[in-house]
């Protein structure tokens, strides 16, 4: 039976996926659990410790060691550490999917060099619906054309680090590319005081923080007398824990090479 190591295992996205994973799902199965060095519950059982159960694995700080007796890893730690555990896969031979969000251009071109000599899914969102958001986002795009302005509004919880969200990122980079525009020049974040008519090739990015939100994605496509809006509204993290292990079974016994959830999903095809 393959066996997943979970990064981050006891953060909010690493606990979604060592419940998803108690299920044996794809038939796979928890191999290794690895936090932060000096986290308080190393040593501890990592599904008891996540309200998972028992499963006799415990939570240890030595990935290279996990991922040696494991093959493949699901990694949501954050940008920094999932970049390491990806060159650490590299090294081994072993897959990875990375679903931390805020890697920067840097970290992600390290990301390209890793995936080189190991299989990597990389993805800021591992929802089937946001991914046939992105794919749909696309299409409206290409056929509402220049005459609509487009803006994006995310919604997370009051924890979250980056910002905007790496899927309004991908959403705003996916719409500009179809428009033939980049968003290095067209990106818009955030507007205050006399800021003057909005430019036509603007794209609005705009991020709120608020409670225990756990994602909310809406683009809007605004044309003179109508309003065209696409949203999607995730309602637990489990989905995203569900997206992730099914990328970690597809995975298995694929070349080296960086991936993205429509591949795995067959959106590519």
């Amino acid at each position: 039976m393959p066996g997943v190591v979970v990064c981050g295992a006891l953060g909010r996205m690493g606990r979604a996926v060592l419940h998803v994973l108690a299920e044996n799902p794809y038939g796979m199965t928890l191999s290794g659990a690895v936090e932060a060095p000096g986290h308080p519950l190393l040593g501890q059982d990592a599904a008891a410790a996540s309200g998972a159960g028992r499963v006799g694995v415990k939570v240890s700080d030595d990935f290279a060691g996990a991922i040696a007796d494991a093959d493949v890893a699901i990694d949501f730690s954050g940008p920094e550490s999932s970049l390491r555990h990806a060159e650490s896969c590299a090294a081994a031979g072993k897959a990875i999917v990375i679903g931390s969000t805020g890697i920067s251009a840097e970290q992600m071109e390290r990301i390209r060099e890793a995936a080189g000599r190991a299989p990597i899914v990389q993805s800021p969102n591992m929802s089937i619906g946001v991914n046939l958001m992105f794919r749909v986002a696309a299409d409206v795009a290409r056929f509402l054309g220049e005459e609509y302005d487009v803006e994006i509004v995310e919604t997370h919880h009051r924890f979250k680090k980056d910002a905007p969200s790496g899927t309004a990122v991908k959403l705003a980079d996916t719409v500009a590319a179809a428009l033939g525009r980049k968003m290095e020049d067209a990106g818009v974040y955030g507007r205050k005081g006399m800021v003057g008519e909005r430019a036509r090739k603007e794209i609005g990015v705009f991020a709120v923080r608020a409670g225990d939100v756990v994602g909310e994605h809406t683009l809007v496509f605004g044309g003179i007398g109508e309003r065209l809006e696409i949203t999607h509204r995730a309602q637990s993290r489990e989905m995203f824990a569900r997206g992730a292990v099914r990328a970690a079974a597809w995975l298995l016994g694929k070349p080296a090479g960086l991936y993205d959830m429509a591949a795995v999903l067959g959106f590519d095809r």
